[in-house]
């Protein structure tokens, strides 16, 4: 049997109507998730630490699209009324001055920044202490471990996190919520701890691919929403067959292709898509972007401080220093050629779907998961989402990505949502 946590994903959408319907107050939301929170923090472990009450009073009394809502933040944004510390010791209550342009964004449209989510350190692979809620024994993913779970408990509708290599779609998969992984650079990463400046991307959590939509919409004033369209008549959605396919669990396999089966169900053409050469070198190369420009972003701290480092991190800049620069040029031609390869791909369809992870989250705390899955959309930079609903047959999570063309975020989402529908009709 499951060791189940009590609480459940918590709309975001349900609450902001509550809230436009004067049934709820601003105040009277933040006060249920720091209950929430208090309640079921203690096996879960996704909370670093609070935002002190002067910051929650004047959250209660903010005005915007986003008031009453609490957001948790992955302790890698800066925050100017908490410490950021980057799951690090290096940075052991480092206090910035200001808040990172993703959360003053959020701020200003009503938000309650409410606590710091855990982060792996520098957002790489040392795990935290977080805990699955679907499963205490099992990984939450990573990097943005507590974000995702977070989210999964119930103890806020809304998170941040970030993703170099698959840390929003991933642990948006093994947790069982909804996760956006944007363009790269359509959520701004201003005051978020670079790792690997070309692949650092900004992203969200939510119950729903219906919140996440609202959410991007009303922290960045940029309609997502194409359409609540009931069905799937005129899309064209491809099943991405890559060149890992073979280490795909074969629960995971089946949640694809039962997508790809509602989706043809509900009027689209499916078609597959063969992974092209150039995609598969996208994916190898990643390792040597992301270690080359880790070792230049992290200088100062694995120059000064390499004693100090969590093992897994550590290596990584080892390894990215032993990178030469004529490696990592090749590494950036051979992503450029698969971004222009990517975007090739939507001349045929018009969303991709894949698997969010290679199956469920494994039963290890350990270790964070394998990201083969979701590394080459880091790199090439286009928009996904993770579409929650699927599960093994012992109810572990398991997310289905979304993918569309770089640039086209709205009709990622569009077709995200409308596949959340399909799975829960």
């Amino acid at each position: 049997m499951l060791d189940r946590h009590p609480l459940a994903p918590i709309s975001l959408r349900r609450i902001l109507a509550a809230l436009q319907a004067g049934t709820s107050t601003p105040a009277g939301e933040i006060s249920a998730a720091k209950g929430r929170i208090a309640t079921g923090d203690g096996p879960v472990r996704a909370f670093l630490r609070l935002a002190p009450e002067a910051s929650l009073a004047d959250a209660a009394t903010a005005k915007g699209p986003l008031a009453g809502i609490a957001i948790g933040v992955k302790d890698i944004y800066d925050t100017f009324d908490m410490a950021t510390e980057h799951g690090s010791p290096i940075y052991r209550d480092h206090r910035p001055v200001t808040d990172a342009a993703l959360v003053s964004l959020a701020r200003h449209a009503g938000a309650a920044i409410i606590g710091k989510t855990t982060t792996t350190e520098f957002a790489s692979l040392d795990p935290t202490p977080t805990r699955n809620p679907r499963h205490l024994d099992h990984t939450p993913g990573g990097s943005s471990a507590g974000s995702a779970a977070a989210v999964a408990a119930g103890m806020v509708p809304l998170a941040f996190g970030s993703q170099t290599g698959g840390s929003v779609i991933r642990p948006a998969s093994f947790c069982g919520v909804a996760g956006f992984k944007p363009s790269f650079r359509l959520l701004p990463t201003v005051g978020m701890k670079t790792f690997a400046y070309t692949l650092d991307t900004a992203g969200l959590f939510a119950a729903r691919v219906e919140d996440l939509n609202l959410a991007a919409s009303l922290i960045t004033n940029r309609i997502f929403a194409e359409s609540d369209r009931a069905d799937a008549w005129g899309l064209t959605v491809g099943l991405y067959r890559s060149s890992v396919d073979g280490a795909v669990d074969e629960a995971m396999t089946v949640a694809v292709d039962e997508a790809g089966r509602l989706f043809e169900a509900s009027g689209a053409r499916l078609i597959d898509v063969s992974e092209p050469a150039a995609l598969s070198a996208a994916r190898e190369a990643h390792a040597s972007v992301e270690g080359f420009e880790a070792v230049l972003a992290l200088s100062g701290e694995y120059r000064q401080h390499r004693q100090q480092l969590g093992p897994k991190v550590g290596a990584i800049l080892d390894q990215g220093a032993a990178i030469e620069v004529s490696a990592y040029d090749r590494a950036r031609r051979t992503a450029r050629i698969g971004r222009k390869a990517a975007s090739e791909l939507f001349e045929t369809v018009d969303v991709l779907i894949a698997p969010s992870a290679l199956g469920p989250a494994p039963a290890s705390l350990r270790s964070t998961g394998d990201a083969q899955m979701n590394k080459l959309w880091t790199l090439t930079g286009n928009p996904v989402v993770t579409v929650p609903g699927f599960a093994t047959r012992s109810g572990l999570p398991l997310g289905v990505s979304v993918i569309a063309r770089f640039g086209c975020d709205a009709k990622a989402l569009s077709a995200a949502a409308l596949l959340q529908r399909l799975i829960c009709a």
